[in-house]
């Protein structure tokens, strides 16, 4: 179903709304959104909502699979602001989002739903879910100019650390940290500071009155945590080729970058396993 704004979709789509999990996907850009869609679709996502500019174009089929709206997603603050507007709209459902070329991974995702581990967490009383953004990126930058390539993508096996978050009197946050590593650490003389942490709370519960920064971040600082005060909980990983695009299609950085592999690159496997083996997500109490 096509919906030529965000408020027409609020009037006539707002059904899509009535159960969840929903996933939303932002297509900055034309690169890979068929994949992403696909990708999130085989996860069990009750709605995909994709909002994305006329020039895209989707296989039939695959359109038909999902809710698109019309959408400026090069503008200031887009991703905030629709966010903000499909909370206010459907209090009380989980909810995902992401950008296109990045693609959600959770502990035993190759058998079990997002809907089942969803399900799991919010009987350990969670509201909502720490992500990691783990930079993919192509091995070979002269056959792949945007750094993009599924089949030959690579990550960083190591090179990742977390530094405490600080509130405004400058003391560490009970259960918050910030998360750094990947292609945003190797290089970060390209990389604005409020730019570089890894860390994103993309699967939540909204309810009235929950916001999201343009820092990722919620008003609601227990959704900022990474765990509840008494266990380890479920976190998952975005697998996002987003940084490495942005760093060969910037000016300012492309000439500078020849190559993104390094003594710590591995080929990515497309499995959960690796990045669990990697500890680059936790399952918690999940088994």
């Amino acid at each position: 179903m096509r919906y030529d704004s965000l408020d027409t979709f609020l009037t006539d789509g707002k059904d899509a709304l009535l159960k969840g999990p929903i996933a939303m996907i932002f297509a900055e850009d034309l690169v890979e959104v068929d994949t992403t869609l696909r990708h999130h679709l085989s996860l069990g996502f009750k709605q995909v909502i994709l909002f994305a500019p006329d020039e895209l174009k989707l296989p039939e089929g695959l359109e038909a699979k999902i809710h698109r709206i019309r959408y400026a997603t090069r503008a200031p603050e887009m991703l905030t602001k629709a966010v903000n507007r499909i909370i206010a709209a459907a209090p009380g459902i989980w909810m995902y989002y992401c950008y296109n070329a990045e693609y959600l991974f959770f502990p035993f995702c190759e058998t079990r739903t997002i809907t089942d581990m969803l399900t799991f967490h919010t009987e350990e009383r969670r509201d909502a879910m720490l992500c990691y953004v783990v930079d993919l990126y192509a091995d070979d930058l002269s056959a792949h100019p945007n750094a993009v390539s599924l089949e030959d993508a690579h990550l960083d096996r190591s090179g990742y650390y977390a530094l405490g978050r600080p509130d405004a009197a400058g003391h560490a946050k009970e259960r918050q940290l910030d998360f750094f590593g990947g292609l945003r650490w190797r290089f970060e003389e390209h990389m604005p500071p409020h730019r570089r942490r890894i860390d994103r709370i993309a699967l939540f519960k909204a309810k009235k009155g929950l916001r999201l920064s343009e820092e990722h971040l919620f008003g609601d600082e227990e959704y900022n945590t990474y765990a509840c005060p008494w266990h380890h909980n479920l976190t998952a990983t975005i697998a996002s080729f987003r940084t490495a695009k942005a760093l060969k299609s910037n000016a300012g950085s492309t000439y500078d970058i020849h190559n993104f592999m390094w003594h710590n690159s591995v080929e990515f496997e497309w499995h959960s396993q690796q990045l669990l083996d990697l500890g680059l997500m936790e399952p918690g109490q999940w088994f």
